[in-house]
C-alpha cells in the first residue's frame, strides 16, 4: 500500500484526509481484497472447457497359492509378483448442456456487481472520512468559542467582585457572574470530550491524528441544478443500484446453469496404461484408449429440480433488491438535498443573529455601566451572542456534511470524480490478469 501514500502538507485539508483513507483505511482494503476474491469466479467458470489431466501410479507385491483341480488335472501351485502400473487419463469436456457459457456469464455479471459494490464502499469510506474532518473541525472551533466564553466570564465575575468590594453591585450580582463562570466551564468540559471522541473516529476513519486542519469548503462544483436532475442522475449513476442490477443479472444465468444439469452431456476421454507383471505369466502390457463419453441424466433423486426452483427464486429476489435500491437512493438524495438547503439557510440565519447579538451585547454592556441594565441582562446577551456563534459553526458542518453526502447520493463521491491526489485502484486490472490463468498460485498482491 506504500503505492497510495500522500504526504501530508503543512495543513491538512479535507480533500488531502479524504485521500489518505482511500489507501490507508482498512475496511476499504478489505472490500478490495473481497472483490479479487469474486473475480476468479470467472476463470473457476472458464477452467469447464480446458481439459483434466490426472496420472495415477501403483507398486506391490501380489501372493498367490493354489491346488490343483478335483479331477486331478492341472496343478495348484504357489507364485509371488510385483505388479506396477503407470497411467495418464485426459478428459476433454465438449459439451456439458451449455454450463460452461452460462456459467461463465454468470460469474462476469458477479464481477460486475462486485466492482460496483466496491466502488459503493469507496464512497461510504470517502463520506465518512468527510464527516469525521468536519466533525473535528467544527469541535475544535466550538471548544475555542467556549474557552474565550469561559475567559470572558472569568474577568467579568472578577469585575463584579471589584464592584462589589467599592458597593456598586450586590451580591446576587456576583452570583450570577459566578453561577455563568461555573456553566461554561461545564459546557468547556463536554465540548472537550466531543472533540475527543470527533478525533478518535478521525483516526480511525483516516488512519492518521488530526493535525492543523483547515476549515473545509462545501462541494458545490458538480451538485445538479435541481432536485429532480439529482434524482434521476442518481438512478443511472450510484453503484448501488448498478451492484443490484449486475446480481439481478447474474441471478439470471444461474437459473439457465441449474437447468444445464438437467441436459446430456458430452465429453472426450483418452488414457494410457503401462503394466509390469500384471500376472504371474505376464510379464508387462500396454493400454491405450480413446473414448466418446455420452451421460444422459435420466432422474438424479430430484435435487437438480429443486436446484432450478431455488435459482428462480433468488432472482426474483435480486428484481426487488434492484427496487429496494433505487428506493434507497432516492432517500439519501432527498435527505441530502433537504439538509443542504436547510444548512444554507441557517448559516445566513446564525450570521443575522450574530450581528444582531453582537450590537445588542454592546448597548447593553454601554447601558450596564451607567446603571440603566443588571449584571444578569449583560450576561444573557453574551450568552445569545456566544449561542449564536455555535450555531453558525454547526451550520458550517451541516453545510459541507450535506453537500459531500449530496455528492454520495448521486454516484458521485468517487476519488477520480473529485480530484483525489492518489494512485487510483482498479478493480478491473485484477479481473483481466486471472481471467484466462491456467496456472498459478500467486495472487497479484504477491501472496
Amino acid at each position: 500500500m506504500a503505492a497510495f501514500a500522500v504526504v501530508p502538507a503543512h495543513a491538512e485539508t479535507m480533500l488531502s484526509a479524504m485521500a489518505y483513507a482511500y489507501s490507508a483505511n482498512p475496511t476499504l482494503n478489505a472490500a478490495r481484497a473481497e472483490a479479487r476474491a469474486v473475480d476468479e469466479q470467472v476463470a473457476q467458470a472458464l477452467s469447464n472447457w480446458r481439459p483434466s489431466v490426472t496420472g495415477e501410479a501403483t507398486y506391490g507385491q501380489r501372493y498367490s497359492d493354489s491346488s490343483g483341480s478335483t479331477g486331478g488335472f492341472g496343478g495348484g501351485g504357489s507364485s509371488t509378483t510385483t505388479p506396477g502400473t503407470v497411467g495418464v487419463t485426459i478428459n476433454q469436456p465438449l459439451y456439458r448442456g451449455n454450463r460452461t457459457v452460462n456459467s461463465t456469464k454468470q460469474a462476469e455479471a458477479a464481477v460486475r456487481a462486485a466492482h460496483q459494490s466496491l466502488y459503493n464502499t469507496e464512497q461510504n469510506i470517502l463520506l465518512q472520512a468527510a464527516q469525521a474532518y468536519a466533525d473535528v473541525v467544527r469541535d475544535s472551533a466550538i471548544v475555542e468559542l467556549r474557552r474565550n466564553n469561559l475567559s470572558v466570564l472569568g474577568e467579568q465575575l472578577n469585575a463584579s467582585q471589584d464592584r462589589f468590594d467599592v458597593g456598586e453591585v450586590t451580591r446576587t450580582d456576583v452570583a450570577q457572574s459566578r453561577a455563568r463562570v461555573s456553566s461554561a466551564e461545564s459546557a468547556l468540559n463536554a465540548a472537550q470530550a466531543q472533540l475527543l471522541t470527533s478525533r478518535a473516529t478521525y483516526i480511525q476513519i483516516i488512519g492518521r491524528e488530526p493535525q492543523n486542519l483547515k476549515a473545509p469548503q462545501p462541494f458545490t462544483r458538480q451538485i445538479p441544478p435541481s432536485l429532480e436532475q439529482a434524482i434521476a442522475q442518481s438512478r443511472t449513476d450510484h453503484p448501488a443500484i448498478k451492484a443490484a442490477r449486475f446480481s439481478e443479472e447474474s441471478a439470471a444465468f444461474a437459473i439457465m446453469v441449474a437447468e444445464g444439469a438437467l441436459l446430456p452431456s458430452l465429453s472426450l476421454q483418452g488414457s494410457m496404461q503401462y503394466n509390469t507383471e500384471p500376472s504371474a505369466n505376464v510379464n508387462n502390457s500396454f493400454n491405450a484408449q480413446i473414448l466418446g463419453v455420452l451421460s444422459v441424466p435420466i432422474y438424479q433423486n430430484g435435487s437438480e429440480y429443486s436446484n432450478v426452483r431455488q435459482a428462480k427464486q433468488t432472482r426474483s429476489q435480486r428484481m426487488l433488491q434492484v427496487d429496494v435500491a433505487r428506493a434507497q437512493v432516492q432517500a439519501a438524495v432527498l435527505s441530502a438535498w433537504g439538509g443542504l438547503q436547510s444548512a444554507n439557510a441557517s448559516i445566513l440565519s446564525a450570521q443575522a443573529q450574530i450581528d444582531a447579538a453582537g450590537i445588542a451585547l454592546d448597548g447593553v454592556r454601554e447601558e450596564a455601566r451607567v446603571g440603566q441594565r443588571t449584571t444578569l441582562d449583560v450576561l444573557d446577551a453574551q450568552q445569545e451572542l456566544l449561542d449564536a456563534r455555535v450555531s453558525r459553526v454547526i451550520a458550517e458542518r451541516d453545510q459541507v456534511v450535506a453537500s459531500v453526502s449530496l455528492y454520495a447520493a448521486i454516484g458521485r463521491l468517487l476519488a477520480t470524480r473529485i480530484g483525489l491526489q492518489v494512485r487510483e485502484y482498479q478493480p478491473e486490472v485484477n479481473a483481466r490478469q486471472v481471467r484466462d490463468k491456467w496456472f498459478g498460485l500467486r495472487t497479484s498482491d504477491g501472496q
